[in-house]
């Protein structure tokens, strides 16, 4: 995604409310799944089906409502319940793995995410190297365009 349409989704953070453009580190750091439902790629993953309850959700969005100076209120289309380490990469369905995504951030890094999930099932990167990689670019939306150049390159 080029420079300027993510110059352009963290402006309207900031006129549009105060939701979050990336995971509260305190209330998100991220987890590996631990009880898989399966194994996949030759790194034999441990991958979690997707399972997170509506009511999980609901609280996880309330969590970061209560932490950010922001409301999904009737907008919760707007919104995505995010898996900061994907599943695809080995993340959990854990409540310390997931947080609110609005659409202009999760437009950014779900292509970075779709990319690196390809690699690693291509055996191209590690599900180390996966994950340093998804974690910059959701951390830092900036460097999504540097990390997708890397991600092609490997």
């Amino acid at each position: 995604m080029p420079l300027f349409l993510i110059t352009i989704a963290i402006s309207f953070a900031s006129t549009f409310g105060s939701y979050p453009l990336h995971p509260d580190q305190t209330l998100t750091p991220g987890s590996l799944c631990t009880k898989p439902t399966e194994y996949r790629y030759k790194e034999r993953i441990p991958y979690c089906e997707r399972n997170v309850d509506t009511s999980l959700k609901y609280e996880i969005i309330h969590t970061y409502e209560n932490e950010y100076d922001f409301t999904v209120g009737n907008n919760r289309s707007r919104y995505k319940i995010d898996h900061y380490i994907p599943l695809c990469m080995g993340g959990s369905n854990e409540v310390d793995n997931l947080w609110p995504q609005e659409k202009r951030v999760y437009e950014i890094t779900d292509p970075l995410e779709q990319k690196l999930c390809n690699k690693i099932a291509a055996n191209k990167i590690t599900q180390a190297q996966a994950v340093d990689m998804i974690r910059q670019g959701k951390m830092q939306l900036e460097r999504v365009p540097e990390l997708v150049k890397q991600a092609d390159s490997m």
